[in-house]
């Protein structure tokens, strides 16, 4: 056997140490604080919403054609409403109490008294009624739809505004401090930028090249859009002003959400293959990737919370693992 010398021991031991603390570090970026059994939810999962009052998760389970509520203070399921088709976009209104789900399969937004559960209105898109957001300014929701729209409407139903697209639009987000509303057009590989006063079209953004952008997150402060594709599995980060790509960096697979953590400057997209990448903001031109948090596979959608600092995670149900939700507490 081969002697070790004295420096080459030192060379090991010190590359032992770096990987073991490589490790640490990245399992705990993540801490998994606690979960939350959906015992009978089967089917894939969708987009989640939440009420900060009140404490309660909304779950679009849109293969059991339901939406879960989850009391996050007993952690344990608090409600089920049944007979939706396909729920995919979720949208809490916590000044009149009002949950609104919208459904793929038939293009329909309900809305739900979240104090009765007592089913209020029905509106009609007629197709793959998709993500939903809710302008806290307008009080007005909206809703991606079809083959490709978003609409506006209000809380009681009436609709107010339809501005074409192009294609279905995905993932997108609503500046606070402005009027413009940024759109994932996953189909013509394009980030359209719309005008929600003015209800138009101001431009659109290539990907440049990378297919299937789905997942978007928005940091106002910075001017910075972040946007995931699949094919391949990149992070993009571009300029919110004029749509420069300030970078590309490689991210899980799979990705169906991504969110910004601004107290600590990171970013974690969340993968279908099985992993939640996190990636640190050095600042607003400079980004990498500190680890992969391993989950599992074909969870892909969750919601991070600000306010409660907490991220949420959607688990399917799929063999032996049953559906849960499960309670990252990001590290300090």
């Amino acid at each position: 056997m081969a002697r070790i010398t004295g420096s080459l021991a030192v060379l090991l031991l010190s590359t032992a140490i770096q990987t073991s603390t490589a490790q640490t570090n990245t399992s705990e970026l993540l801490r998994l604080e606690s979960t939350i059994p959906m015992a009978d939810v089967q089917g894939r999962i969708d987009h989640l919403a939440i009420d900060l009052q009140g404490h309660r998760l909304f779950v679009a389970a849109l293969g059991n054609n339901c939406l879960e509520v989850i009391d996050l203070r007993e952690k344990k399921r608090l409600h089920t409403i049944p007979g939706l088709t396909e729920p995919q976009g979720v949208a809490f209104v916590p000044a009149t109490n009002r949950v609104f789900v919208a459904n793929g399969k038939d293009g329909s937004v309900r809305a739900f008294d979240a104090a009765s559960w007592k089913s209020l209105t029905s509106i009609s898109y007629g197709d793959d009624a998709d993500n939903l957001r809710y302008d806290s300014e307008s009080e007005h929701i909206w809703v991606g739809y079809g083959s490709g729209a978003l609409g506006e409407f209000d809380q009681n139903g009436a609709k107010l505004a339809d501005i074409p697209l192009g294609a279905h639009p995905e993932s997108f987000q609503l500046e606070k401090g402005g009027s413009r509303i940024f759109v994932n057009l996953p189909r013509s590989r394009k980030i359209t930028v719309v005008d929600r006063k003015s209800r138009s079209v101001l431009g659109s953004w290539g990907t440049g090249g990378p297919l299937a952008n789905y997942p978007m997150a928005l940091d106002e402060a910075n001017h910075r859009l972040f946007v995931v594709t699949r094919f391949p599995a990149r992070l993009i980060v571009l300029d919110s002003d004029h749509g420069q790509r300030i970078a590309s960096l490689s991210v899980v697979g799979d990705c169906d959400d991504v969110f910004l953590d601004q107290r600590r400057h990171r970013i974690y997209a969340i993968g279908g293959d099985g992993e939640i990448s996190v990636f640190h903001q050095k600042d607003p031109d400079h980004y990498e990737e500190l680890g992969r948090v391993k989950t599992v596979s074909g969870a892909r959608t969750g919601l991070y919370s600000p306010e409660l600092d907490r991220l949420y995670l959607a688990v399917r149900r799929q063999g032996s693992q049953t559906a849960e939700i499960r309670v990252f507490a990001p590290a300090p």
